[in-house]
């Protein structure tokens, strides 16, 4: 594996001219007091180049001599008290390639030569209080993350390698495993909790969750995180869950089914015209096409279906044209996927998603994560939905908003649908895509299927 890291950290230099780059790895993160900590995540990029998933690291590169460095404090008497023997700063840097280590304490120093001699400190954009706080500690102020390191690390991560993809897929096995045992279970009377954590368990055992576990009845709230309802009949219910393996390669699934053992006719109509739109931008993945044209293709398949019920009107290229489909799909068709679950969000969506162009700012295509043409190697989610929102079917009908395009007293008889979407994960290929994991069931009577099984 030292092998594989080095390779990825000589692929960097290659593409910075000069001066220092600094990766902060993670700490452990108090719940409510210092030694109650959050399940450890180690800074993904941190991961990429090292490898090392412990806390309290620091990495650092002098490109113009090539040389890195991995900044850590071996463990003390007190330490393993509690922790256990673990491996040295020193075996942590042989298992990563790394040759050279010193003490957390003398990295401030280091820093300060190398900026009193006009030589840039270059580093990611800090997503955690605790790397701004190293960040002013170290004497890194006044100055802002850095660009050019943005883009060559993300345009390093976002194509993955073989070993990648097949630890992705290996997460997405244990994400349907997940997706499978609940469709198996959901039963009226259960809680949203018994179900969410039934599926946590599978991901535990497997190596971890990508995310925190979306189970609910209210399908409409996108990232729901409320566990307490009781299911009903006639109810649909939202799985959105996924594992990441021991390595945090992420694996990232929804689907939607009928509390009861079959759809409603209402439900299947709904879910249908979502699952066209979901097989019709399947088939749009290859390389050399924007995700911007795959998502609007997915909205006017949504817009059309939603037409024949007459919820919507007008003509279908002009409606989305406008965004008035985003009353029922107000969000992005996917985003890519790898150590992050959102691979490299912390990065900043217009470097890696939209290569330094800015994104529309428009309701809803705003929230597509990807907006280039695609590449072999890049492993994205596609996810379109189809929900209605109460809150926002009475702002946009209270405003007039899209009325030559929304029939709303029709949008009213939904206003308890609630919502739904289906996603899977899928690699490009050098002629089309593949999908991850074994197949998950998609159609109204493969999802039935499984209901009465």
């Amino acid at each position: 594996m030292s092998k594989m890291y080095t390779e990825r950290r000589q692929k960097l230099q290659e593409q910075l001219d000069k001066g220092l780059v600094l990766f902060l790895g993670n700490e452990e993160s108090p719940m409510n007091y210092a030694d109650n900590t959050y399940h450890f995540r180690q800074d993904s990029t941190f991961l990429y180049f090292s490898g090392i998933d412990r806390p309290g690291l620091a990495l650092l590169a002098d490109l113009e001599n090539g040389e890195w460095t991995l900044f850590g404090n071996d463990l003390t008497a007190d330490d393993i008290v509690w922790t256990g023997q673990l491996p040295s700063i020193k075996e942590y840097a042989n298992q990563a390639g790394i040759k050279k280590t010193a003490p957390l304490a003398d990295l401030k120093a280091i820093l300060e030569v190398a900026t009193k001699q006009g030589r840039q400190v270059n580093f990611l954009p800090p997503y955690r209080d605790e790397h701004m706080r190293k960040l002013c500690q170290l004497g890194i102020k006044g100055v802002g993350a850095s660009v050019p390191l943005i883009t060559a690390v993300s345009e390093l991560r976002i194509c993955k390698s073989s070993y990648e993809i097949a630890e992705i897929e290996k997460a997405v096995e244990t994400s349907l495993q997940m997706h499978l045992t609940a469709m198996s279970m959901a039963r009226p009377g259960m809680t949203e909790a018994q179900i969410m954590a039934k599926v946590t368990e599978i991901a535990l055992a497997g190596g971890g969750l990508a995310f925190p576990v979306i189970a609910t009845i209210n399908g409409h709230v996108l990232h729901n995180h409320h566990y307490e309802n009781v299911l009903k009949s006639g109810q649909l219910f939202l799985l959105d869950a996924g594992a990441e393996t021991d390595t945090h390669y992420a694996g990232d699934l929804s689907s939607t089914f009928p509390v009861d053992s079959t759809f409603t006719q209402r439900q299947k109509d709904i879910y249908d015209i979502m699952l066209g739109s979901f097989l019709l931008a399947v088939d749009a993945l290859k390389p050399g096409i924007n995700f911007v044209d795959i998502h609007l293709q997915a909205a006017k398949k949504i817009a059309e279906g939603l037409k024949d019920l007459g919820l919507m009107k007008g003509d279908v290229e002009d409606a989305v044209a406008q965004g008035a489909h985003a009353l029922f799909f107000p969000c992005g068709l996917g985003h890519l996927m790898g150590l992050d679950v959102h691979d490299m969000e912390n990065l900043g969506e217009v470097y890696f998603g939209y290569e330094g162009r800015p994104k529309s700012t428009q309701f809803g295509l705003k929230s597509l994560r990807l907006g280039r043409k695609l590449k072999e190697g890049f492993v994205l989610t596609v996810e379109p939905g189809i929900y209605f929102m109460p809150e926002l079917i009475d702002m946009w009908k209270a405003e007039g908003r899209h009325k030559d395009f929304i029939n709303y007293d029709a949008v009213e008889a939904y206003r308890n649908f609630s919502g739904l979407r289906i996603e899977e994960d899928f690699v490009i290929t050098a002629t089309g895509s593949r999908r991850l994991g074994s197949p998950k069931p998609r159609t109204v009577e493969e999802v039935t299927a499984i209901r009465k099984g």
